[in-house]
């Protein structure tokens, strides 16, 4: 990520987080499900572009024991191919290993535009575990 972006510890703002969501390709979400998701966050950061916008964002939800799952990694498709989420995952991991216990399990869902991505940084499928879902009703 070159020095025109800053990393900004703590989630966007709520209106940049919808709109991340959104724009990324992630499943919109309520302003309501935002909110909750961004106050049940255990870590989270985002990053701004010189101009002041928000660009990019991720969180990680924990119980602050073991269990750590990053979620919501999403980067403008305007700013993407710039080591942007690449520094939002790299953040996320190293202060979840700085604040949480030794022997963390950190997860994250893998959608096929970031697998690449997630195995670059060390993280491996957990076959012959399968990450399952409830259906929404």
């Amino acid at each position: 990520m070159d020095a025109s972006y800053t990393l900004v510890s703590g989630p966007p703002p709520l209106a940049d987080y919808l709109r991340l969501r959104r724009d990324s390709g992630l499943t919109p979400k309520t302003a309501e499900q935002g909110a909750g998701a961004i106050a049940g966050s255990w870590t989270a950061c985002h990053v701004v572009a010189a101009d002041g916008s928000v660009v990019a964002m991720g969180r990680a939800i924990g119980d602050g024991g073991w269990y750590f799952h990053i979620a919501d990694i999403a980067t403008d498709p305007a700013h993407q191919r710039h080591g942007i989420g690449r520094s939002v995952v790299e953040w996320l991991v190293a202060d979840i290993r700085a604040r949480a216990p030794e022997g963390a399990y950190v997860t994250l869902v893998g959608d096929p535009p970031g697998q690449r991505l997630y195995r670059s940084l060390g993280f491996e499928d957990v076959a012959p575990s399968l990450g399952m879902a409830l259906p929404n009703h």
